[in-house]
């Protein structure tokens, strides 16, 4: 039988711990390992073609799994919000290095009852509509663990503060060092939210100091 409206899953609202974090201070999470389709790729997400080309593919993959999985597993959800990894060489000076030298690995988050076997199938209907896919176009389990994160709310280019206090005051007040990338999770659409009005999820995740 169908799924109704009224049974539509929506992560952001059963992994709330994950998804609504409060703006006004730092918490720590444990992050579970889930399943994501990543795209990684180099330069300035404003201006590099490959980082456009990325995000259409996680989106219409995404959308292809979700019909998917209401057709064939009468599981219906909400696609969760885009996500993104971000480093550089000097992550020391990251906040100074130009964005056309930065790393960045895109994804989108998919429900473990979806299978390699339907992102597979999805795959091959999208190849179909898109061409040839990105290289590192993947599905895999991502064990991000214990994490600090904090919800930004205003332009991503006024971010700088906040990352610069959760590593600069949070993480050496409460014991802790870097153990992965930053990441970032989108909330909003910037096509459609006023920048003052975006909402970014801020994440880090953390290991205790040696």
């Amino acid at each position: 039988m169908e799924r109704s409206n009224l049974d539509k899953i929506d992560f952001k609202k059963s992994l709330g711990s994950l998804y609504a974090p409060s703006a006004k201070a730092f918490a720590i999470v444990d992050v579970p390992t889930m399943q994501f389709i990543n795209v990684d790729g180099r330069g300035d997400p404003n201006t590099a073609p490959a980082y456009a080309t990325a995000v259409s593919w996680l989106y219409t993959l995404s959308y292809t799994l979700k019909f998917a999985s209401k057709a064939e597993l009468g599981k219906d959800y909400t696609v969760p919000p885009l996500e993104g990894l971000w480093w550089a060489d000097d992550m020391a000076n990251f906040a100074n290095t130009p964005k056309s030298a930065w790393f960045w690995t895109s994804l989108i988050m998919v429900p473990d009852f979806v299978t390699p076997a339907m992102y597979e199938a999805a795959l091959s209907k999208t190849k179909a509509n898109l061409g040839d896919p990105p290289p590192s176009l993947r599905l895999e389990a991502f064990d991000e663990g214990s994490s600090v994160q904090i919800l930004h709310i205003g332009p991503y280019a006024l971010e700088a503060p906040t990352i610069s206090r959760l590593h600069s005051e949070f993480l050496s007040a409460h014991g802790l060092v870097e153990n992965g990338h930053h990441h970032e999770i989108y909330l909003s659409d910037p096509r459609r939210a006023a920048p003052a009005k975006l909402k970014t999820i801020i994440r880090q995740p953390v290991r205790p100091a040696a």
